[in-house]
């Protein structure tokens, strides 16, 4: 296989869109959390709005900076895993798991620095979650990352066909963790010994800030168990999804949340009357194991 290449558009395309429609369907047919906050129509077609302007940040700003890049390393051997001679399978393997958790760690300091949460927020504040939240990231949040992206591509050592390969699966990973599509929990729970599921990720958009600050992986569980982030023990109909600072639909429309990072910020862990959301009485067996 040449890995100097990149997968083409016209392969990775369909297979987003299509895994996008069936969870879509998933989600209409057997949804995970039933309550709905405001229409799913309304709040796909703004999510895919904010995902349109996120789309045209990625392809003006990120492609030309980041992808010259992958070929740079190809070329002079940069990076970490170019400093070893490595079987071409190999290689993509570990670059797309080092990718994996740098995203893990920018993840983190996104909640974590303050003017980086004020742009991520934006993803975070959905009143309900599913697929379309995957793809709801406020454009310089997206703009802010490629400085991230560029060092993770340096450092890693990431080719060309190493970095297409984990667009797709992060693409793919994310609509499916952000999905309100309801899996039979003995699989669930077997997928959520290695990825990222809808009932682990759930938990990471909850109201509650000690829920929020878990589960901050993409793909693989790993990091969060490494961490010691890992939370599986909150049900999901016991979920509030949110952050408790916003929890008026008028407060969310497309207008405000494009401009809110710019804005005066409020205290995002306290509710409308001042109060902080309550820490949740767990009250099941099992911690490490997902719940129903």
């Amino acid at each position: 296989m040449a890995y100097k290449r990149k997968i083409v558009a016209w392969v990775s395309a369909p297979l987003l869109v299509g895994a996008f429609g069936v969870l879509w369907w998933s989600e209409r047919r057997r949804p995970l959390r039933r309550r709905e906050v405001e229409s799913k129509l309304m709040r796909d077609a703004r999510n895919l709005v904010v995902a349109g302007l996120g789309a045209v940040v990625l392809q003006l700003a990120e492609r030309p900076a980041v992808e010259p890049l992958t070929r740079l390393v190809e070329r002079r051997r940069l990076g970490l895993l170019k400093r070893v001679s490595l079987p071409g399978w190999l290689e993509v393997a570990l670059a797309v798991a080092l990718l994996d958790y740098t995203l893990y760690v920018w993840h983190v300091v996104t909640h974590h620095v303050p003017w980086l949460w004020r742009f991520h927020v934006v993803h975070h504040i959905d009143l309900d979650m599913d697929a379309s939240t995957a793809l709801r990231f406020h454009f310089g949040e997206l703009l802010i990352s490629i400085g991230w992206r560029a060092a993770q591509v340096l450092l890693i050592g990431v080719s060309p066909w190493s970095l297409t390969v984990w667009q797709n699966l992060l693409f793919l990973s994310v609509m499916f963790h952000h999905s309100n599509a309801r899996l039979p929990i003995k699989a669930e729970r077997f997928l959520n010994r290695f990825i990222v599921t809808p009932r682990m990720h759930g938990i990471h958009h909850s109201i509650v800030r000690e829920e929020t600050d878990a589960n901050w992986s993409s793909g693989l569980v790993l990091w969060d168990w490494l961490h010691g982030t890992l939370r599986r023990d909150v049900p999901q109909d016991e979920i509030i999804i949110g952050v408790p600072a916003y929890r008026a639909p008028e407060e969310v429309e497309l207008k405000k949340i494009l401009a809110l990072p710019f804005g005066k910020e409020r205290p995002a862990w306290l509710l409308p009357n001042g109060d902080t959301p309550p820490p949740r009485v767990v009250r099941h067996n099992r911690t490490d194991q997902l719940v129903a």
